[in-house]
């Protein structure tokens, strides 16, 4: 066997070894140190080969599918045990009657100002070189004024 055919070969391994870590520990820094992967290899097989991003990233979406399962496993222990900070988390992040309030209380007022003739000027000049109509853009400020 050649030494590229051992290098391939070598490779497919620790990709397979790296997608199944993906599936039990969704962080790349940590499942590339556990398989003994560096991060810049990790990183560079992905730009080698869309096959294998997508592979990853169906591993780290499952993996981090089964943490969210675990943490929310362990909250409900934690809920069952009566633990206080526990329960008001859940509270707070799952019923509507404990989440967090916001309330703003105000009146909203607009107040219109007449541009001056520099600002028209301006805003001519603006529209002009956006290749807007000057007289589409005279007829919209008339009709405005008109329903003013």
């Amino acid at each position: 066997m050649s030494r590229k055919e051992t290098i391939t070969k070598r490779q497919a391994v620790e990709k397979e070894l790296l997608l199944e870590q993906f599936k039990k520990t969704p962080i790349v820094q940590a499942a590339c140190e556990k398989v003994g992967v560096g991060r810049t290899t990790y990183y560079r097989w992905r730009r080698q080969s869309k096959t294998f991003a997508r592979k990853a990233d169906e591993a780290l979406l499952e993996g981090t599918l089964l943490m969210n399962d675990m943490a929310e496993s362990q909250l409900l222990t934690l809920v069952h045990e009566r633990n206080i900070g526990a329960i008001r988390f859940y509270l707070t992040h799952n019923h509507p009657k404990y989440g967090n309030k916001l309330e703003i209380k105000g009146n909203i007022t607009h107040e219109h100002k007449e541009l001056t003739s520099e600002q028209k000027k301006l805003v001519r000049k603006a529209l002009q070189l956006a290749g807007l109509n000057k007289q589409k853009h005279d007829q919209e400020i008339k009709r405005r004024k008109k329903n003013n």
